[in-house]
This record gives C-alpha cells, structure tokens and sequence, in this order.
C-alpha cells in the first residue's frame, strides 16, 4: 500500500511541476493586453491540431500528434523560453533535455522515457506527427502576434514574423495556405 502511496505522490509532484508552464510568460501578447503563457500557447496549437488534421495531405495520427505537442515546451519549466526571433541559444537542447530528466525523475521509467522520447521526436523532426506540430508551434506564435497590439510588436519582429515558419508548412496544401494567409495579415499589421 505504501508503494502505490508514493507512487500517486510522485505522479502529483510531476502534475504540480507542470503548473510552471502557466507561470512562464512569453513574449506573445492577447489581445486584451496581457501577455501569454507557455501553457496558453500549447493549449492553442492542440486546438490547432484538431481543427487541422483532418484537412492534412497526408494523415496524421492525432492522439500522437497531441502527446508530442504537450510536452514539446516542458522542458522551458526549467530550461525558460526564449523568444522566436532571438538567435537560439548553441545549448538550448541540452539544457532542455537536462531539464526534462529532472522533471520527469519522479515519473515511473516507462513514463518518463516516453515523455523524453516524445520531446526528442519533436527536437528531431522525426514523424509526420513531429513535423505537424512543429508547423503548428510556428503558425500559433505569428496567429497570436498578429491578434496583440502592434505596440507590442519590436521593430526587428516585423520582417521576422512574415517568414518565420515558412519552411515548416510547406510539405502540405493547407498548412501553406494558413501559412500565406497569416502572412497576409502580418503585412496588414505591419502597414
């Protein structure tokens, strides 16, 4: 008894440690003036994921695809997150997956190992799945910039934001076509 004790414990420290992506902010902006979380990015691009795959060129396996996108920012609960637009740190994938080792310490080895596995296909581009979430994460980061007021926008950003994610979205008809799209209303914002 006292083994499945400890166990529930250390599932609840992991699901307790997760709270910290509601606390990290981005860079992005809503549109009623507050700036976004981290968790509040993820939730949209899942949205995104279930509106969209059905409109894919190439099925998506969903339920996959929704497992690579909650986990794909954990490790910024440790590691922090950076701005799309600001040059990437030469260790930003060690330092995030030495953070998702201590996160998921308290995980059984099954469950921590798929969580790392999950985060890696997603670093790695390794599926279609992989490479769908990675549109995504592009694609929400400009849909949102675009939704926040153009005060919040930095000069450096402008250029930045109507090519950002241009090579993540060309594999698929839809997803270019959101992608041109988006892009359009970025020029929009930007005149």
């Amino acid at each position: 008894m006292s083994n499945k004790k400890d166990r529930i414990n250390d599932l609840l420290t992991f699901i307790n440690r997760g709270e910290k992506l509601k606390q990290i902010m981005r860079h992005s902006w809503l549109s009623n003036g507050r700036r976004e979380s981290v968790a509040e990015h993820t939730w949209r691009m899942a949205l995104m994921a279930i509106v969209l795959a059905s409109e894919l060129d190439k099925k998506v396996n969903l339920a996959h695809t929704l497992e690579i996108i909650l986990v794909h920012d954990l490790p910024e609960i440790i590691a922090g997150d950076r701005a799309a637009w600001k040059a990437r740190k030469a260790d930003k994938h060690r330092l995030e997956k030495e953070g998702l080792q201590v996160l998921t310490k308290t995980l059984s080895p099954p469950t921590g190992k798929k969580i790392m596995s999950l985060w890696l296909e997603f670093e790695e581009d390794r599926s279609l799945e992989a490479h769908f979430a990675q549109a995504l994460d592009k694609l929400e980061v400009l849909i949102q910039h675009n939704q926040a007021n153009i005060k919040t926008w930095r000069k450096s950003e402008r250029e930045f934001s109507l090519h950002y994610g241009d090579e993540t979205c060309t594999y698929d008809k839809t997803l270019k076509s959101l992608k041109d799209l988006v892009r359009i209303n970025t020029a929009e914002k930007i005149r």
